[in-house]
This record gives structure tokens, C-alpha cells and sequence, in this order.
């Protein structure tokens, strides 16, 4: 019963603090604030330095937002990134086109403008470029930077490349060798031929030359100038504190392990009650999950809502006879809510799997190393009433087989005796014995006893 209740005040506490989810959840991202002049006709500038992942492009849109918003006379992409997401790219691209129909976008390569990052340069109107920088090298890899030679990807992201460069009238061939390995390509402003087997990367000086840099700058200042808007506001935005911490959060890696550590802790605060610590763990870890796709515009309410009913669900199977129905929901509602709440379905339904393996084992460790004081030994009786436990237990009659008493009542067939001085409850063999008459011990077993009356001859003991 200690067990039990132990249990369910740590589930009350689990379930209070799984309001604090949605509260965290429901942060939103600050906005960078401007110069205190007007920032209408202003001059943005968004860096671009970080890998092309979820956390860059909820930044993006809401920087290009607010420039829109502003109706800035200029937005100027501070690039320096080597790639990453393929599909986040896509989008990303995508944005910068329908924010450069309102306001003119020049990308700027103050580093390197890699993989992905050559496409977001060339989805903007048009491109500066600093000195000993590069653009292009955008092969596609796996996560191991291996190859990837699947004709249908290559095909595919090679037609992306092209028809952003061709969007701004630039050479779409000189793209497609940027990505795949087995073109030959020629350029005739340069002098050289690119022959099969090697990947195009340019530095600023041949793109200018071919037509991939509108210009050379050393500096976000200097763009400015080129583009006759030096005496225009400047408005740097940066990343707020939520984003910086929903770009960490978000990333494979990290949202994996806050997975393994979410369900690991709740499943042993529930299957070992008493310490607290994991529960709390497991539910901090699953509040930091949804921030991150929270803020990075992933995660609405209706998956949080979801996945909190879902634990509410399975927590109610323990207490709640169902025949596993509530349990079932509850694992559905938690699947689901953290799925929608991710930027790609299929990519967290494959970390959650992955998570669910690697919890599986560490709940099992755990359980196995504190299974004495699992839920389940709440179903079974352990405790002996013992004389260290101040309970006294029947003196032991053996002894008493073959003593003789008096009966100090009638015997119908049970009644009282007197056997060692000490009056107790007999029984016969089924016979009538008179009040006064002489009995002797034949059985005890227990609290039982089992007399015969006393007559010629001797009376046989039971064994």
C-alpha cells in the first residue's frame, strides 16, 4: 500500500508539471530590435552562418517578415554556410523568391557558400562576393559526407540549381556541374574545361568573370554603397535567444536523446516509483523537445494538447482496468503528438524509433537493478508476521500429545478443558464426553485439539 500510494503522488506531481510543457512551448521567438529611427526604406541584414537546418529557416522567415513588414528598401543575405538539409534549402529558396517580389535581395558571400548555400545565394537577385571567397561544391552527400549517386537525387537537385540560376539569368550548365560530377563542362571566360569526375566550386574572382558575382565587396557596408543606399538606416538581425536555443535543440542529434530521455523517465518514474528524478527528467526532456519545434514553427498547440493527453491516457491504464485500450491511446496520442510536431514525419517517426530502442535498454537496466521496488510488487503480499515484528504467534502444543484434563464442560462435540492448567477449546472424535470426565490429548494440530475421553485400557495417540 506504501508502494501504491508512493506511486500515485509521484504521478500527480508528473501531471502537474505537464502543464509546464505547453507554457514553455508557448514562448515565441523575440523580435531583434531596430535603430531608434524609422526602419521604413532601412537596409536588412541577415546572416546566413550557420548550416542549412530547421533553426535557419524559421530565422529566415521571420527576418524576410519583418523586412516586408518594413518595406525595406534593401535585404542583404550575409552568407558564409556550408550547406546542409536538402529539403530545408528547398524552402528556404522558395521564401527568399517570394520576399524578393517585395524587396530587393542581394546575398552576399562574406565566406563560403557551399552545397545548399549556393542555392539560397542564387535564389537572390543579386550576388556580392568577398575576396579568397568560394560558391558551388553542392554535390549531394549523406550524413557520413559520402556521395550520393542515386540518379533520381542527382537528377532532381540539378534542375533546382539550374533553374534558380536561371531565374537571374545566369548560366545554368554551371550549376548543374556544381552538383553533378559526371558533366564535362567548358568555359570559355575562364579558359578552362572542367572535365568528368570533378565537382565546380568558384572563387569570387572566376564568378565574377562567369557571371555567378555581380561584384566584389569587402564588406556588408560596401554592398550597401554598390547598391546607392549608404545613407539608409541599417537594421543587423540576429538570432533572439529562443531561436539560438531551438537551432541546438532541434538538431537530429540533440532531439534524439531528449526522446530517449523523455520516455526512458517517465516509463521508470512509472514501473519503479519513489524517486522523482526520473519522471521530472523525462518530462523536462519532452518540454524541451516541443520548445525547440516550437519556436522553430513545427510544433503547434494541437500536437503538444495531443501528445499530454496521450500521457494522461497511459498513466490512467495503471489505475484504470481497460483490458489495455487506454494504454493503446495513450501510446497513439503520444506518437502522433510528437510526430506532427516535428518538421519531417518520417524523420522523427525514425528518432523516435530509435529512441524507443535505446530506452527499452536503459528501463530495462533500471528496472532489473531496483526491481524490488517495482509497481508490480504492489500485487503481491511480502510481509510475514513475525515475533521481530512484535506480532506472537500460538505456543506450540506437540508437547501437550498424551497429557491428560478435565472437561469443565460438556463436549458436543467441541467444548472447554482443562489440560496443564491452562483452559482451551477441544474437540472429540465426533463422541459426547460429560462435564468432569477425564480427557486425554490424542491430536494437535494447529489451534485444533483432539481429546478422548479416558477409559480402561490405555487411548490411542493420532499421529
Amino acid at each position: 500500500m506504501e508502494v501504491a500510494r508512493t506511486l500515485r503522488t509521484k504521478l500527480v506531481l508528473m501531471l502537474m508539471a505537464l502543464p509546464l510543457l505547453a507554457l514553455a512551448c508557448g514562448w515565441s521567438a523575440s523580435r531583434v530590435e531596430a535603430a531608434e529611427s524609422s526602419s521604413a526604406g532601412a537596409v536588412y541584414v541577415i546572416p546566413v552562418k550557420m548550416k542549412v537546418e530547421s533553426g535557419l529557416e524559421s530565422f529566415l522567415d521571420r527576418a524576410l517578415a519583418e523586412a516586408e513588414e518594413a518595406k525595406a528598401s534593401l535585404v542583404v543575405l550575409d552568407i558564409d554556410t556550408p550547406g546542409g538539409r536538402l529539403d530545408t534549402a528547398e524552402r528556404i529558396g522558395k521564401r527568399i523568391r517570394e520576399a524578393g517580389t517585395i524587396v530587393p535581395i542581394v546575398a552576399f558571400v562574406d565566406g563560403m557558400a557551399a552545397s545548399a548555400g549556393a542555392y539560397l545565394a542564387l535564389n537572390a537577385g543579386d550576388i556580392a562576393m568577398a575576396p579568397a571567397t568560394t560558391i558551388g561544391a553542392a554535390m549531394i552527400v549523406d550524413q557520413n559526407g559520402n556521395a550520393v549517386e542515386n540518379p533520381k537525387y542527382v537528377s532532381f537537385w540539378s534542375e533546382e540549381m539550374a533553374g534558380a540560376a536561371e531565374l537571374n539569368g545566369r548560366n545554368p550548365n554551371i550549376a548543374v556541374k556544381m552538383v553533378d560530377p559526371s558533366r564535362e563542362l567548358t568555359l570559355p571566360e575562364l579558359g578552362e574545361t572542367y572535365k568528368a569526375g570533378t565537382i565546380l566550386s568558384l572563387s569570387a574572382e572566376k564568378a565574377l568573370k562567369v557571371g555567378y558575382a555581380d561584384t566584389l565587396a569587402g564588406s556588408v557596408e560596401e554592398v550597401i554603397t554598390w547598391k546607392g543606399l549608404k545613407d539608409r538606416a541599417v537594421v543587423e538581425m540576429k538570432l533572439s535567444l529562443a531561436e539560438r536555443v531551438s537551432e541546438f535543440l532541434t538538431s537530429p542529434g540533440i532531439s534524439t536523446l531528449l526522446l530517449i530521455v523523455g520516455i526512458a523517465g517517465v516509463a521508470i518514474e512509472l514501473l519503479v516509483p519513489g524517486f522523482g528524478v526520473p519522471g521530472i527528467a523525462g518530462v523536462a526532456a519532452f518540454a524541451l523537445y516541443f520548445f525547440g519545434q516550437f519556436v522553430a514553427g513545427f510544433a503547434g498547440m494541437e500536437a503538444i494538447v495531443l501528445f499530454i493527453i496521450g500521457i494522461c491516457l497511459l498513466v490512467s491504464e495503471i489505475f484504470i482496468p481497460s483490458f489495455g485500450i487506454l494504454g493503446i491511446l495513450g501510446i497513439a496520442g503520444i506518437v502522433t503528438g510528437i510526430a506532427m510536431g516535428a518538421h519531417d514525419t518520417g524523420d522523427s517517426l525514425r528518432a523516435l524509433g530509435i529512441a524507443a530502442l535505446a530506452a527499452l535498454v536503459i528501463i530495462a537496466v533500471f528496472v532489473y537493478i531496483f526491481r524490488k521496488r517495482g509497481v508490480w510488487n504492489r500485487f503481491i503480499l511480502r510481509e510475514a508476521l513475525t515475533t521481530e515484528q512484535g506480532f506472537v504467534p500460538n505456543q506450540p502444543r506437540a508437547s501437550w500429545l498424551g497429557q491428560e484434563g478435565v472437561t469443565l464442560s460438556e463436549l458436543r462435540p467441541s467444548g472447554i478443558a482443562e489440560i496443564n492448567d491452562v483452559r482451551v477449546d477441544v474437540v472429540t472424535g465426533g463422541e459426547f464426553v460429560e462435564r468432569g470426565t477425564t480427557v486425554r490429548v490424542v491430536s494437535a494440530d494447529g489451534t485444533r485439539i483432539v481429546v478422548q475421553e479416558v477409559k480402561h485400557g490405555s487411548t490411542k495417540i493420532l499421529q
